[in-house]
């Protein structure tokens, strides 16, 4: 255990992580740390900060710790934490904040996850879902890894896993109506 000096953490910090929590409409304060988040999260294992001591580190006003750490970048979005968590929290909702945040700060711990998550929802925009073979192939072009799936690719086509036409949602308005208020609600 070390110790934190919070003398130095400054009203900005402070005011920039309630806003993260407002973005996530979360009362930082609703966690009393029990650490439920942490143990039943698969991915805990493989991150800086587990989902607790992330929370903590927004609770305490330590920005940059929060936002430098790479374990909201590997965050699955499984929703584990957050359906164990007694107080209701949306930890997920923190952590794709956080995310959000540390891209903007300019931080971006794992810019491949930044890369899919924008282009998962710039698909899911346009035809209301994902079309695995689609987000797959503009993944593999942003990111350099050209070739990464084409093992794959032929085994999935013939078993019917993914086919060559694109799957819409009939109410596509109604998905776009879902993401105006989405962002609206972050800009306020």
């Amino acid at each position: 255990m070390h110790t934190v000096n919070l003398s130095n953490v400054s009203p900005d910090a402070r005011a920039a992580c309630a806003e993260i929590a407002r973005k996530a409409d979360v009362n930082l304060r609703d966690c009393y740390q029990c650490g439920k988040c942490s143990a039943g999260c698969p991915m805990s294992e493989d991150m800086d900060l587990p989902p607790r001591q992330v929370i903590r580190k927004l609770q305490l006003g330590l920005l940059d710790e929060a936002l430098s750490a790479s374990s909201p970048w590997l965050c699955a979005q499984c929703q584990v934490c957050s359906v164990r968590c007694p107080q209701g929290i949306d930890i997920t909702g923190i952590m794709r904040e956080v995310r959000r945040a540390s891209k903007a700060a300019g931080k971006r711990s794992l810019p491949e996850s930044d890369v899919f998550e924008d282009l998962f929802l710039k698909k899911v925009k346009k035809k209301g879902r994902s079309n695995e073979q689609y987000l797959a192939a503009s993944y593999n072009m942003s990111s350099g890894h050209l070739m990464q799936d084409m093992g794959s690719a032929p085994k999935m086509l013939s078993k019917g896993l993914v086919g060559v036409k694109a799957q819409s949602v009939r109410d596509i308005d109604a998905v776009r109506k879902i993401f105006e208020k989405c962002e609206e609600g972050r800009d306020a």
